[in-house]
């Protein structure tokens, strides 16, 4: 029986390493430093990011999203905010004095059956979308941009992740889905303004070379907030290596820095798997006038989310010292 038990070891080792590697991790006790980072991130979650602390602080952390997740009821989040798409992998909506701008542009083979259904459902002609901004260059971002492209519209991506959809590695999400040709390139804090709304663009290379996240102005009533969406998250970050992870935490750090400066107060993401999003959506629905928007998170709150996604992040890389 315990040469049996030997032998199944060895197979669970050599067949199935990284669930062998997983199972170790997970039974490995935390060390101090690891205790003190998480403890500093959960005191940043608060209870309002309680979420995302247990989506990015937790051993084996995160799932990557899915082409089959649920889609979404297209909803109308701020009076100019709009967002389509499925639970992990959102289109951002921006209406416009001079036309519809889309942050994102969903899955390439989800164009007819997702995207283009949901902008009829909030009354929108794809006919009017003038700018397409993809947050970073893999195809559950740019696949529907080829489309508003040849119809017109421009599309802004980063430089390094232009360079990435052009020649895509053999195995990465964008192989087998037509880029759109190369348009617009974002640049560091120079807005791209469509009409009454100005884009601000902050690189935040980690999940890709040339990952962005966008800032502009929401209203809601009579007043105006700035929104800040987080175009890179890496989901899964057993997959990074180190030198990936501690670029993505300064990454995250400059965006801090940024949207502080800015004054970010509503949070939204690409892929908005960790911040309460579909909790949020739900109370949209019952929201009365008066009422906060689920939405608008403040400032001081925001920045709390960011330290929960670069302290969470960190727990990560000081947990493979052992």
């Amino acid at each position: 029986m315990a040469k049996a038990a030997s032998v199944l070891a060895c197979l669970v080792v050599i067949c199935f390493p990284r669930a062998f590697a997983q199972a170790q991790e997970a039974a490995k006790p935390d060390s101090p430093e690891v205790r003190q980072l998480l403890e500093e991130a959960r005191k940043s979650a608060g209870t309002d990011w309680t979420e995302a602390f247990d989506f990015i602080c937790a051993v084996n952390a995160g799932r990557a999203n899915s082409p089959t997740d649920p889609v979404i009821e297209p909803a109308r989040v701020f009076d100019n905010l709009a967002v389509v798409g499925r639970t992990s992998t959102a289109v951002w909506v921006v209406t416009t004095s001079a036309g519809v701008v889309l942050i994102d542009s969903g899955y390439g083979d989800q164009l007819e059956s997702v995207l283009l259904p949901g902008l009829k459902t909030l009354g929108i002609d794809p006919a009017q979308v003038k700018y397409v901004i993809v947050g970073h260059g893999h195809g559950d971002h740019f696949g529907g941009a080829s489309y508003f492209q040849q119809r017109g519209a421009r599309v802004v991506m980063a430089a390094p992740d232009w360079d990435l959809v052009a020649a895509p590695p053999p195995a990465g999400r964008g192989a087998a889905v037509q880029p759109p040709k190369r348009d617009v390139v974002a640049v560091e804090g120079q807005a791209i303004s469509v009409g009454d709304i100005a884009f601000t663009p902050v690189m935040i290379p980690g999940h890709t070379p040339g990952s962005m996240g966008v800032i502009f102005p929401v209203k809601d009533g009579k007043a105006t907030h700035v929104a800040g969406l987080f175009g890179g998250s890496i989901l899964t970050p057993g997959r990074i290596s180190d030198e990936g992870l501690q670029q993505y935490i300064a990454s995250v750090e400059h965006w801090g820095d940024v949207t502080r400066r800015m004054k970010v107060d509503v949070e939204i993401q690409n892929h908005p798997m960790y911040d309460g999003f579909l909790t949020k959506l739900e109370r949209l629905k019952t929201r009365k006038p008066g009422d906060p928007n689920p939405f608008l998170a403040g400032s001081d709150s925001y920045q709390r989310f960011v330290g929960v996604m670069s302290g969470c992040t960190k727990v990560q890389l000081a947990r493979r010292k052992g």
